[in-house]
């Protein structure tokens, strides 16, 4: 293994820190992560030798978008179903989903993983209750419950995202050294 792949790898380690704090700060850090080694791979064949074309592998950034999208699906999911459990409606699960990202959008500049978290809690929970008051008979004690609930699967979708983003980092970060 030459100099320039342990400067790439050792680059690319880096880098793949920042995108996994991105990721508790509600932006797309696996997916960032990701775009970045599909890049490498692609210019391997301007840097690397003619017979080891290859830093990554395409079986690795295969897996590796598999794991990013079920990251997304729990973190996407996760207030939805929060409410739903919490005896909310199909509205308030759809603006339990609006209100996360509005709200880690309108949080992050109070803080970029704090505030994006504290915002996508917070817009959870009034989107669950702003989609529950649309349905008829609904009122904003009632729709407490499951606005809370959206608010805490927000929350949890977030965690359990992150061992994605860490084992994306660290499936990336092995394959890169071992080229």
């Amino acid at each position: 293994m030459s100099w320039l792949l342990y400067v790439v790898a050792a680059l690319f380690f880096l880098l793949g820190a920042v995108c996994v704090v991105l990721v508790m700060a509600q932006l797309p850090g696996a997916w960032i992560m990701l775009a970045l080694a599909g890049l490498i791979e692609y210019c391997d064949r301007f840097y690397l030798p003619a017979g080891d074309q290859q830093t990554f592998g395409w079986w690795v950034l295969g897996t590796c978008v598999v794991l990013a999208l079920v990251g997304e699906a729990l973190e996407f999911i996760g207030g939805a179903i929060a409410v739903k459990k919490t005896g909310g409606s199909r509205r308030g699960m759809i603006g339990a989903l609006i209100g996360g990202v509005v709200g880690a959008i309108l949080g992050t500049p109070f803080g970029l993983i704090i505030g994006a978290m504290i915002g996508a809690a917070l817009g959870a929970f009034v989107g669950a209750i702003l989609g529950e008051l649309t349905v008829k008979e609904a009122t904003v004690k009632g729709s407490i419950k499951p606005a809370t609930g959206a608010a805490i699967g927000r929350v949890l979708g977030t965690l359990s995202k992150m061992p994605f983003a860490i084992a994306i980092w660290l499936a990336l970060s092995i394959s890169a050294f071992w080229a």
